[in-house]
């Protein structure tokens, strides 16, 4: 689950390293009106464990690309794991 927060966007992939493949994904991108606050990112985040769920993904480790662990990427985090996903670790990748 690889976290991406830009100045006006949201993104979560989740991705196959050793396919280089996206395997499910959810933004902000191409919605208007959305703001860029913490409950907006708890949507991004149920809406991206619910693809991640329809992909057959039950489970992921959280790449926060950076980012420090609170604020939106938290919300993002905590939504996905509302809707039912399971999250292993925290951390970014190397």
């Amino acid at each position: 689950m690889a976290i991406m927060i830009s100045n006006k966007h949201m993104y979560v992939q989740f991705i196959d390293d050793d396919r280089g493949a996206t395997l499910a994904s959810a933004t902000t991108c191409g919605k208007e009106g959305v703001k860029h606050n913490v409950q907006t990112a708890s949507q991004v985040g149920r809406d991206a464990a619910e693809a991640a769920l329809r992909a057959g993904i039950k489970q992921a480790v959280v790449d926060r690309g950076g980012f420090a662990f609170h604020g939106r990427v938290k919300a993002i985090v905590d939504g996905a794991v509302a809707a039912g996903l399971a999250i292993g670790a925290v951390g970014e990748a190397k």
